[in-house]
């Protein structure tokens, strides 16, 4: 994998900070992509404590907002040439509403939006490596999702558990869909399944009593390098180089639920996603 090169958002902690150390140990070189400087190059240092040849970079991005993942990408391209893998990681869960500067439920925002946004932004460096491949962190909350069209913010129904199951459910219809409809065979694109894993995402920006539940229910989870075995084996592993669309756990395929399955849904989440993001034709920077 020595020359390859991987950008991982949401890198500086939990399954993203071990999916980029073990990646930087796989000979790739890894941009991190994290909220802040401050938080890119403790990661960074961190990884070089191990890994005294580790090749490096970081990019800083809100990615609830859609002007940053535009910076982001633009900055990107400005830099590299070519990228080889692209793992949608970062995600969050929150328990109260809040809209962002886009007018999109916070949620919906970082865990659907930016994979799908950032994708589309990044496909002119991913078609010129020679196997590219677009992983995106999902969850097994899928099988509880539902794509509430007519007001993905959940404005008059609001959850937090709600809005993330949706926004879960989202990443493996954007995957199958992707899948279907992408004008170049060589697009690899998966969606993964981590697993119940020991991370600080239900405490960050959670209600007490949600922050508690979350406490116990990961106590029987495992651990960040566990959850992110199936990301880094996407990543590198020959084998997989061609199976697309499909959803992984555990480094296998794994069936979806029903919705996730549903041609109809994918296709008004596709339309209704490039709406969001101002997208006319998603693949028009690689026809």
């Amino acid at each position: 994998m020595k020359n390859k090169i991987c950008l991982v958002t949401g890198a500086n902690a939990g399954i993203g900070f071990e999916t980029a150390k073990a990646l930087c140990a796989k000979g790739f070189k890894v941009i991190l992509v994290c909220r802040t400087k401050e938080k890119a190059i403790s990661a960074m240092d961190r990884i070089l404590e191990n890994q005294a040849d580790a090749s490096m970079d970081y990019a800083t991005a809100d990615l609830s907002s859609q002007a940053e993942v535009r910076t982001l990408a633009m900055n990107i391209i400005s830099k590299y040439p070519i990228l080889d893998v692209l793992i949608n990681n970062a995600g969050i869960w929150y328990s109260d509403m809040v809209l962002t500067e886009d007018g999109i439920e916070r949620q919906w925002a970082i865990n659907h939006l930016a994979p799908f946004l950032l994708t589309q932004l990044l496909l002119p460096l991913l078609v010129k490596a020679e196997e590219p491949r677009i992983i995106t962190v999902s969850s097994d909350s899928h099988f509880h999702g539902k794509i509430h069209f007519e007001d993905v913010n959940l404005t008059n129904n609001y959850h937090g558990l709600r809005a993330y199951a949706q926004s879960k459910l989202a990443n493996v219809l954007f995957t199958k869909a992707f899948d279907r409809i992408k004008p170049l065979k060589k697009l690899v694109i998966y969606a993964v399944q981590p697993g119940l894993v020991k991370t600080d995402i239900g405490l960050k920006h959670t209600f007490s009593f949600h922050g508690l539940m979350w406490k116990l229910r990961r106590l029987t989870g495992k651990t960040p390098a566990q959850g992110a075995a199936t990301s880094i084996f996407l990543a590198s592993e020959d084998s997989v180089k061609g199976d697309s669309g499909k959803y992984w756990d555990n480094c296998k395929p794994k069936a979806t639920s029903n919705k996730a399955a549903s041609i109809p849904d994918a296709d008004r989440l596709w339309a209704l996603s490039c709406k969001q993001c101002g997208i006319n034709d998603y693949f028009e920077n690689i026809t």
